[in-house]
């Protein structure tokens, strides 16, 4: 096993080597983009990874496999709702605005999470004649969500991914959640390794199926999210609670739950962190 995990960081390290030789030569630089040199570390991985398959090595799992979700944890969803609200108000009207962002909050209640397209179809059943907020599906197609990006996130995407997978694991809708997470550049981020479920909490054993791992790291804004997974997976998870988001802000919520075992006021602070730190953190107790 000890000799397998040897194997393993040699794999790890020639996907690093494959970055490093094209962050070093200026003239590959300015071919390669950002997203591009990621896909080399996860190509340079996958290489490495079938040639320890092709010679009888256990590759069956990862070492670290980091789970990130995306709103109002990489990305500033509480703002797109302000911009939503605002073009909604100006452009729309003040009613309409009003009766979208109730039908918005109910199914939020509902759902337990952002349904935007949801609320515009419940606001289109019970206003069949109001064509004005059709505008409002346009916004929300045409939105710049790559400029809602907390600042360093792609950064930290990068970051983590010298020391294992990371994999987009979210939770919304079938279309703008998943349409949210390609514009905003994510996607393309993660090499396309995205989960996104109608509740996440419940599918933690499809996401191990999926992604097999010794240790997870989660990084969400909610703590009830967090205790869930910890309660699942003990030591064998790092929780990482970044306070953005209205989520995060609600005091008397997170005070329902224990700590996460990492607390970081923004998650461009995940930088100064490495995987042994972060493993390190993992607190084994049943939350």
């Amino acid at each position: 096993m000890e000799f397998t995990r040897v194997i393993w960081a040699s794999a790890h390290v020639a996907g690093f080597f494959v970055a490093a030789y094209v962050a070093n030569f200026p003239n590959l630089t300015r071919r390669f983009s950002f997203l591009a040199r990621i896909r080399l570390i996860s190509i340079a991985r996958t290489c490495a990874i079938a040639i320890l398959a092709k010679e009888g090595f256990d590759v069956s799992s990862e070492q670290v496999v980091f789970l990130l979700d995306v709103d109002n944890t990489l990305l500033d969803n509480d703002r797109v709702i302000v911009d939503l609200m605002r073009h909604l108000e100006n452009d729309v009207g003040t009613d309409q605005q009003k009766r979208y962002w109730g039908y918005f909050e109910e199914l939020r209640k509902e759902l337990g999470y952002a349904d935007y397209l949801g609320a515009l179809q419940r606001y289109r059943i019970n206003y069949p004649r109001d064509f004005r907020i059709l505008a409002a599906s346009m916004y929300l197609l045409d939105y710049p969500f790559a400029n809602r990006l907390f600042p360093n996130s792609l950064d930290v995407i990068e970051h983590l991914a010298k020391f294992g997978r990371t994999v987009i694991l979210s939770d919304g809708d079938v279309v703008f959640q998943p349409h949210k997470v390609e514009r905003s550049g994510l996607y393309g981020a993660v090499s396309g390794e995205v989960l996104i479920y109608i509740h996440k909490e419940q599918e933690l054993d499809d996401v191990a199926a999926r992604f097999p791992a010794e240790h997870y790291v989660i990084v969400d804004d909610k703590v009830r999210i967090l205790t869930t997974v910890k309660n699942a997976w003990g030591a064998r998870v790092t929780t990482v609670f970044p306070r953005q988001g209205h989520y995060a802000a609600d005091a008397a919520e997170v005070a329902k739950y224990p700590p996460a075992d990492i607390t970081i006021g923004r998650i461009g602070d995940l930088l100064a962190y490495d995987f042994a730190m972060l493993r390190s953190a993992a607190s084994s107790k049943i939350r």
